[in-house]
């Protein structure tokens, strides 16, 4: 991890999307089960266990769930038919299935009663089993555990947290063992929000958190860059040298005498010209969106609808909103959930006649967020069986960090929601190729999945009147070019800041070491797309946490409780996309066709006009610096500024621009924008690798097909 980026407490942190059971660097065996009789399940243990720090046996008195997936039949034939529900030529093109017409491919009552035995006999209480019989959730000692499957349960150190795993693949006897395909629950492992705050805080450490701002939408401006300027800093400010000139952009966040830019509904439905739909006759009546956010927050209908009536929107009542628990009660929800304000306003804001289930699993465990979508897709969402098309997920996982077991089972999970005629998005993420954390490049699970759909994300320029200037991938680094007294020469590149996640899958299938050998295999909707694997995202929409939204939020104690701020990051990105691919159905169906289902499956066959495509974009004027010293004058160009005087990693087109800082006098910083990757060597895929995350003429790494033109997007589905 980049040790310049200090990340602030509490619940307005940026919150690094990596979640807590990784990393490991080195070569990791799955440990050798000698003694074990029955059949083990393969590729189910965390690489970590084998380079953490063992810090000794978890708690064997402590009670935890685990559950065993088991395997489906004719797992071939499912496919096939998956395929078949896509394919225009197909005569089953479209008969979406029931759920209880899965039980032709799902486990029999049969197998379900004898992995069920195996639990009961095992010490451990069966709390629960899928529909279809597709899983046992059980509950038990971590010690009964440990004896059911043959594992020791350890504690491990990994950045800076204790986590839990098995230490071996589990093994099951009996006859129940050639059943399971998965079991989760051993493992913490666990899933994270990507989102992102405009930044106000600082100091040498960098950048981070986002304040209460009150009032309404007219404190924020609809320009981020609002022209050129020229800045001089001297050192101990008197003078004395060196003396720092800079010209380039202007970054209008928040500063003394402004609140900043930040995008509200009323801008993003001018700009994105969604009030064209809406007068059609269009705003997602009729469909639901499914959105998945943990915990819960007690005060999300009420910040939701005061948000509403500022922005003219409708308000949530029981006739369209809804919260769902599953798959059991929640013990943890708090106040102040950002994520859950984000997913509820701006789903709302894009697809404002839409109803909403907000589907809180108790944890961010993978274990009850596989179990709450299986739910979800199984039961349709709570609010209409036939009419929740859509399921929204901003969270995420590293691919390379998850065993293959999990990740098979998460595409399988994602494959019957498509079979049932429901799309799964998922964020892509906002650490770009997650190798600033010393990761070989990988990308963010579930949107990995050939049978989910990922959502990338870009920088977003408005004009004055709402319309757009410009539109680049988003990806972030950024320099500090002077603070309170002192003048960096040369300016302090801190390289990378955060980027939308994208790239090939690469390891879905691992070795019996967990080591990556392949990805998923490309869906056939990628045809035209490089390499032999699932490549992420689909498709994408804001996202840059300085081009950001506007979110109404509570905070206990704050005057007034309800507070304005400004977010980024693919979590704002997915439920915007969610919210259209709700008002794409509305309008299938208006015109006599069927639901759609997954959306990735349409994103390569738009027609012209549907979408944006996002390419590099050069608007000029990027930050310069000259500096004075003892020894002479010295002049910084653009890539220097942002990498450093010997950079050569960054060759690629990008936008810069200055912010200067509110709270400290005399500071300054450079950020620049459509760099997804690093500025400076040494700190992850640098930006003139041919591997790295950048935007590019047609599908990209970053973008997936570009951004939606709303109108012309969802008017091409009526009546498909």
């Amino acid at each position: 991890m980049n040790k310049n980026k200090a990340i602030c407490a509490a619940n307005h942190t940026r919150v690094i999307w990596l979640f807590s059971v990784v990393l490991a660097f080195t070569i990791c065996a799955t440990l050798p089960v000698s003694a074990a009789t029955g059949q083990a399940i393969a590729h189910n243990t965390p690489r970590y266990v084998s380079t953490a720090k063992n810090l000794g046996a978890a708690d064997a008195s402590k009670t935890i769930d685990v559950i065993l997936w088991l395997s489906p039949h004719n797992r071939t034939q499912l496919d096939a038919l998956a395929a078949q529900l896509y394919d225009r030529n197909s005569a089953n093109y479209r008969h979406w299935l029931k759920p209880a017409q899965l039980a032709a491919f799902m486990p029999t009552a049969a197998e379900l009663k004898t992995v069920r035995s195996f639990v009961e006999t095992h010490n451990l209480k069966v709390v629960r089993v899928g529909a279809n019989n597709f899983y046992v959730r059980a509950r038990g000692t971590i010690g009964d555990v440990q004896n059911a499957f043959q594992v020791k349960m350890n504690n491990y150190s990994v950045l800076g947290k204790t986590v839990r795993s098995n230490d071996r693949d589990p093994v099951i006897d009996g006859a129940a063992g050639s059943l399971v395909m998965a079991v989760s629950g051993l493992d913490s492992g666990q899933y994270e929000h990507p989102h992102i705050a405009a930044p106000v805080l600082s100091g040498k450490s960098g950048p981070a958190v986002a304040q209460p701002r009150v009032g309404a939408d007219d404190i924020f401006s609809n320009i981020c860059f609002p022209g050129v300027e020229t800045e001089t800093f001297t050192t101990n400010n008197n003078g004395t040298l060196p003396v720092g000139k800079y010209r380039g952009n202007k970054l209008n966040i928040l500063s003394q005498t402004s609140n900043g830019c930040g995008y509200t509904p009323t801008m993003i439905q001018a700009a994105y010209n969604l009030t064209s739909l809406y007068n059609e006759g269009y705003d997602g009546t009729g469909e639901t969106i499914g959105i998945i956010d943990w915990c819960g927050e007690f005060t999300i209908q009420s910040d939701a609808n005061a948000f509403s009536t500022k922005y003219g929107l409708p308000q949530l009542t029981s006739s369209n909103f809804a919260i769902t628990n599953i798959p059991g009660p929640s013990f943890c929800e708090s106040y102040d959930d950002i994520e859950i304000n984000i997913d509820v306003e701006w789903s709302h804001t894009v697809a404002p006649g839409a109803s909403i289930n907000l589907i809180v699993p108790p944890s961010p465990l993978f274990s009850d967020i596989n179990e709450a979508e299986y739910i979800a897709i199984t039961s349709g969402f709570g609010i209409g069986t036939d009419n929740g098309s859509v399921l929204s997920g901003s969270y995420g996982a590293p691919e390379s960090e998850v065993p293959s077991s999990i990740l098979d089972n998460e595409n399988l999970i994602n494959e019957i929601a498509s079979i049932l005629g429901v799309s799964a998005n998922f964020s892509s993420g906002d650490d770009g190729d997650f190798s600033e954390f010393g990761l070989p490049p990988t990308v963010s699970t579930p949107a990995d999945s050939p049978w989910a759909t990922g959502v990338g994300g870009i920088t977003l320029a408005l004009n004055s009147n709402n319309s757009i200037a410009w539109q680049a991938g988003w990806g972030n680094n950024y320099s500090l070019l002077a603070e309170d007294g002192t003048v960096f020469d040369p300016p302090l590149a801190f390289s990378f800041y955060g980027g939308a996640g994208g790239g090939p899958t690469n390891c879905a299938v691992q070795d019996e070491f967990g080591d990556c050998l392949a990805g998923f295999p490309k869906p056939s909707f990628q045809t035209g797309v490089p390499g032999p694997y699932r490549q992420v995202p689909d498709v994408s929409w804001l996202a840059d946490p300085f081009t950001g939204v506007a979110v109404l939020v509570s905070i206990p104690g704050n005057t007034p409780e309800q507070v304005w701020q400004i977010w980024g990051g693919t979590s704002v990105a997915c439920p915007m996309f969610s919210g259209l691919w709700a008002i794409a159905n509305e309008e299938a169906l208006a015109g006599g066709g069927t639901l759609l289902g997954q959306a990735a499956a349409y994103m390569y066959s738009l027609p012209s006009g549907a979408v944006y495509d996002i390419v590099p974009v050069n608007i000029g004027n990027n930050v310069s610096a000259t500096i004075q010293d003892t020894t002479g004058t010295f002049k910084y160009t653009p890539a220097e500024v942002m990498g450093g005087p010997t950079t050569t990693d960054l060759t690629v087109p990008f936008v810069s621009a200055i912010w200067d800082y509110p709270f400290i006098q005399y500071t300054a910083y450079a950020f620049s924008f459509e760099t997804d990757c690093s500025a400076v060597s040494g700190f992850g895929t640098a930006c003139n690798s041919p591997t790295s995350l950048h935007t590019r003429t047609g599908w990209d790494n970053v973008t997936g097909v570009g951004t939606p033109n709303p109108k012309a997007f969802a008017d091409s589905f009526f009546g498909k």
